[in-house]
This record gives structure tokens, sequence and C-alpha cells, in this order.
């Protein structure tokens, strides 16, 4: 019997897998360069769903953009608000406080030569109160740049006053130990011991104050003109939504679009917020400059002016001037002071305060032409009681009386800048989180309304 060989059975080739692989990759390939194909490109950007997509994204960046400008405007607003409240307006008190200080102790300088021998306590506490609170002020501004254009110039005046302020004092102390001893030439070292302060430190001291408050001034100058750029994206992302809507009518046969109508709400209501919380803002900015800058200003410059009329008038006692120079400094910074005074606005802060002081002044006007009666009859004593003695009815405590209106008067016109500045920024609490939360919702309504209209091609 035959053996007969059984055969395996075929099997049907198979497809290597590394192939089929690599023929996907291919179809996948082709695919992306189709749809990455510029003629299909075009054809469907100039498409429906195409248009639909271009104005969704083109509102959803104006809505994000609007809001993120906006609240970064107002976040910088308020910072430099801050700044000026913590560092801008406090430095300019301080050089103020600095000026007025050098004047006071010049003033209280002259003061005590006049007694003869030992100078009264009073007045060399003063003088010595007036000195420190100098010192103290230089020091407190060292170091305080913010805010300035031109620090080297503040660096520059600071290092001068606090150069000079001790060669002054050590004038004054030579000429007080030669007053003490009876030596004649104790005048000579005070008159060159003022004339330092009123040449050198007096000066230094006016430009720096100037300098302080013309910072004040800018950062007021700057607050108070709108911010342009955010007002101009809102309204060109509100005229961009109403174009939006009117496309979506005229092409889509849509009358009104819900989406886009929350959306041009959010848009109005971050606008209408910005323009009143920023006008509301600037006028409190308005407000602090003619209600306290500028009344404020007066002041501070007549209170200086009384200080060096005072150190005038106490000079030509010390030095027997008859030349009729210090009369004349006198007559001059005695009347702009009146002028200051006068002209002082009467629905400004401090208006009492200045009324006290001008009543002061016209006594201290008839105090001083008593002392130069008394000096017109070769009375120098008398001259000298009527200029700094005790008495309520003579000058020392008039110029005290006028000095402590003004003072007042400027703490309350500050007090009320203070305020002012933080009502400015408290009117923008809110603003620039708002801003933001509102430009994200308006960008999520767009997207919101437009939905619908993109499933449509589906």
């Amino acid at each position: 019997m035959a053996r007969t060989e059984q055969l395996p059975a075929s099997r049907p080739p198979s497809v290597p897998a590394e192939h089929s692989r690599k023929h996907l990759g291919a179809m996948s390939a082709a695919a992306v360069r189709e749809h990455l194909d510029p003629a299909n490109l075009r054809s469907f950007a100039h498409s429906s769903p195409g248009r639909l997509i271009a104005l969704g994204l083109l509102l959803i960046g104006l809505c994000l953009s609007a809001g993120a400008v906006t609240a970064s405007m107002v976040g910088d607003r308020q910072e430099d608000l801050r700044v000026l409240l913590v560092d801008t307006e406090p430095d300019a008190d301080s050089a103020h406080r600095l000026y007025t200080s050098l004047s006071i102790a010049d003033a209280a300088a002259s003061t005590a030569f006049i007694a003869g021998g030992i100078e009264p306590e009073a007045v060399r506490d003063r003088y010595s109160q007036a000195v420190g609170e100098a010192a103290a002020e230089l020091v407190a501004q060292a170091g305080q740049t913010t805010g300035y254009a031109d620090t080297e110039t503040d660096v520059r005046l600071r290092t001068g006053i606090a150069t000079g302020l001790p060669v002054y004092s050590g004038l004054i102390e030579t000429a007080r130990a030669n007053n003490r001893s009876g030596y004649p030439v104790g005048a000579a070292y005070l008159s060159e011991a003022s004339n330092q302060m009123q040449t050198s430190l007096l000066p230094m001291a006016e430009q720096l104050q100037e300098h302080r408050s013309d910072a004040v001034d800018a950062a007021q100058r700057a607050h108070v003109r709108p911010p342009w750029t955010a007002i101009g994206l809102l309204i060109l992302t509100l005229v961009a939504l109403v174009w939006a809507q009117t496309q979506l009518a005229r092409r889509w046969r849509r009358t009104f679009n819900v989406g886009l109508l929350l959306a041009s709400c959010a848009m109005l209501i971050l606008l209408a917020w910005t323009v009143i919380a920023g006008s509301l803002s600037a006028a409190a900015m308005i407000s602090g400059r003619d209600d306290a800058v500028v009344p404020a200003s007066r002041l501070i410059e007549g209170r200086i002016l009384a200080q060096q009329a005072r150190a005038a008038e106490t000079l030509k006692l010390v030095r027997r001037e008859v030349t009729g120079d210090y009369d004349r400094t006198f007559d001059a910074d005695i009347a702009r002071l009146d002028e200051l005074l006068g002209g002082y606005p009467g629905s400004a802060p401090a208006a009492d305060e200045v009324a006290n002081a001008r009543a002061a002044l016209e006594r201290w006007r008839i105090s001083h032409q008593r002392m130069n009666d008394a000096l017109a009859h070769g009375d120098y004593h008398g001259a000298a009681v009527v200029a700094t003695g005790p008495g309520a009815a003579q000058s020392t405590a008039h110029v005290d009386a006028l000095d402590s209106s003004l003072e007042s008067g400027i703490t309350e016109t500050r007090n009320t800048l203070r305020w002012e500045i933080s009502r400015a920024i408290r009117v923008l609490d809110l603003l620039a989180t708002g801003a933001m939360v509102l430009g994200i919702v308006a960008a999520a309504y767009v997207g919101i309304g437009l939905w619908p209209r993109l499933r449509e091609y589906r």
C-alpha cells in the first residue's frame, strides 16, 4: 500500500505590522496636508463657519484686552496715589518743616542776644528745639527717593544743609560765648551766622521744599488726566460688539444674539464704572489741590515770611542798625504776609485760623511801631522790652500767636489733602478686579452666544 505524503495546509500571506503603521501615517500626513492646503484654508476662511470663528476670536480678544488694560491702568493709578500718600506728600511736609525750623532757629538766635548776657531759658530752648527739629528732618529724609525725577538734586541739597548746619550752630555758640562775656564781637559772629542762614541754608531748604512740592503737584496732575487708553479700548470693544450684532442679523438672519447682548452689557457696565469712578477720583484730587494744596502754600510761605521778618526785627536791635536795611526787609516780608492772608479763600479749610493770624499780625505791626518809636527816642532798653518782653502786649506774644495760628492752619489743610487722596484711592477700590472679571465674563458670553450658530454647520 503506497504512502501518500500529506502537505501542510496553505496560509494566507500576512501584511507586516510595520508596513501598516507606515501606511496609516502616510494617510494621516496626507489628511493634514489636505487640511492645511492654502486653497482649503482660504475656502474655510470665506465660509460661514470660518467667519463666525474669526469674529468670535476677535470679540473674545477685545473683551479680554479691554478688561486687562483697564485693570492694569487702574492698579497703576491706585499705586501712584498710595506712593503720593505714603511717600511724596510726607516728604513734602518734611521739607516744609525743615525750612520752617531753620527760619525759627535764626529768629530765636537773634532774639536771645537782645537780652544781653545769659539769654532767657525759653528763648534758648526755642532755638535748640528748632535746630534739633531741623536735624531730625534731615535724618528722616535720608534715603527718601521714591517718586522723584531728580533724586540727585535732593541728595545735594540735603547734604549741603547737613554740612552747613553745624557751621551755623558753631558760629551761634561762639557769638553766645562772647555775648555772655560782654564782648561786642558777639554781634559780628551772630551777623555772620544769620548771613550764612539767609544766603546759604535757607535758599537750599527753599529749593528742596519747592522740589518736593512739585512732586506732589506732578502726581496730582497725572491723576487728573483720564485713562484714555482704557476708555478708548472699551469703546472700541463696544463698537465691535454692536457691529457683530449687525453682521449676525444681516448674514445669519438673527435679530438679537443673547450672548453678544450680555457681553455688550458687561462692557458697557465696565465703561460706565471706569468713567464714573475715574471722574470721582479725579474730582477728589482737584478738591485736594484747590482746598488744601493752594491754601497750604499760602500758609507755608506766610509762616516762613513771619520768621524772616522776626529775624530782621531782632537783628536790627542786635546790630543797632540805622541804615534801614532791616526795616525794608521787615516791611517787605510783612506786606507780602498780609497779602497772602488777605487773599486766603474764605471757603478753604483753616479760615478761622487765618482770621486769628491776621489779628495777631496787626497787633505785631503795632508793637513793632512802638519798638521803632522807642529807638527813635534813643530808648534801646524800652525797644528791647517791646520786641522780646514776656508781656501779652509785646511782639513775642504776637509772633507766637501768629506762628501758632499758621501752624494749625497748615496742619488742617494738610489733613484735608491727605483725606482727599485717601478718598481718591477708595473710589477706585474693586475696579481693577471688577475690570478683569467683567472682561472674562464678556468673553465667555461671546463664546456662548456664537456656539449655537457654529453647531448649525455640523
